[in-house]
């Protein structure tokens, strides 16, 4: 397989030559992607035996190279069963999770077209069904500030491009905005939102941002050279948005009454879950221990314990102890706990109990 960054080199070829009506020529090639004319003629070669249709003509003593007007005819002839044109169609409700992504626009014209191509009736038939189908991401969905769309299509196009960018970041952290010189590597969706992995020359490592905190972004002439190579997954060492590293061996118990909502989950890849006589189970997991790993643990209360690492044990304990102490005694006292707080399928986190 291609490393990403000659997968994202043919790709940016691919756009270019599907941009060009008239097709480009191999100097044409040469001169926009910066590489010599024996890379074009590989990455030519590499999308043609991927399947793409790509051809090539000769015109005023040069050949140029093209894409076909209509690579899927394929697909046209046979067209889409009700059942298929259902499944794609019930999607919508799938990819409005997404929303704030750049590809959320052509997807809306896609279900547009189909949308008109329908006859009212069956539209509006269709249009009753997606209320059996809901999604929600979890933690939320963020909130858009001014700008987003601009602010993350600008870095994606930065990240496929390889191309050095300024931006200006709010952090949570430092409660200001700092001025930041990037280079995009990925944009990824986690939480209810858009991360973006960026190498930051200033501190010589790979960064995270949170894009929503993004206040404004300017892209530069000069390209970068990836440098570090990511993860196929890169939260694969967090239980949240994070690169995740190092990654700690955490041990958790969980209550008897818990077991069962735990043990039907793949809440990490790393878990190895052991069965308790009493009905309990201890989870292992390889991890990070940041904000998320201590997030998810403090959402099941009372009915989890934390056994290792030491340094893990002390901060749960800490937090639990700060977070009761934001209660006066009389608050504690007031009452038993409402039953839909215990009843899983209405309240998946429980309260901090006494």
């Amino acid at each position: 397989m291609p490393r990403n960054s000659e997968v994202v080199r043919q790709w940016n070829l691919l756009r270019s030559i599907e941009a060009a009506r008239a097709g480009l020529s191999i100097q044409q090639m040469v001169d926009e992607a910066g590489v010599t004319r024996r890379t074009v003629y590989r990455d030519l070669d590499a999308l043609q035996e991927a399947g793409f249709p790509l051809t090539n003509e000769a015109r005023d003593g040069r050949v140029f190279w093209t894409l076909a007007d209509h690579p899927f005819k394929h697909l046209e002839q046979p067209g889409f069963s009700l059942s298929e044109l259902c499944a794609l169609y019930l999607s919508r409700r799938m990819v409005e999770v997404l929303t704030g992504v750049p590809f959320q626009a052509p997807l809306q014209a896609l279900f547009g077209r189909f949308e008109h191509a329908l006859p009212p009736r069956m539209r509006q038939y269709l249009d009753h069904l997606p209320s059996a189908l809901a999604a929600m991401p979890p933690e939320g969905k963020v909130k858009r500030p001014p700008n987003y769309e601009t602010h993350v299509a600008a870095l994606l196009q930065a990240a496929l491009d390889h191309r050095n960018a300024e931006m200006v970041y709010f952090s949570h952290l430092h409660q200001r905005a700092k001025t930041y010189a990037v280079q995009p590597y990925r944009i990824a969706y986690a939480h209810g939102g858009l991360y973006m992995f960026a190498f930051v020359p200033e501190y010589g490592q790979i960064r995270t941002f949170a894009l929503q905190r993004v206040r404004r972004v300017k892209l530069l002439e000069s390209r970068f050279q990836p440098s570090h190579e990511l993860p196929e997954d890169p939260f694969e060492g967090s239980m949240g948005p994070n690169l995740g590293q190092p990654t700690v061996r955490v041990v958790l118990r969980f209550d008897a009454a818990l077991a069962p909502v735990v043990r039907e989950r793949v809440h990490h890849k790393s878990q190895r879950i052991d069965e308790r006589p009493d009905g309990s189970i201890r989870m292992e997991l390889d991890v990070c221990n940041d904000w998320w790993l201590h997030n998810w643990i403090l959402g099941y209360g009372p009915l989890v314990t934390v056994e290792e690492p030491p340094d893990l044990v002390a901060a749960i304990v800490d937090e639990l102890e700060r977070a009761r102490g934001q209660y006066g005694r009389s608050a504690l006292d007031d009452g038993p706990v409402s039953p839909a707080m215990m009843q899983w399928g209405l309240q998946a986190r429980l309260p901090f109990g006494s």
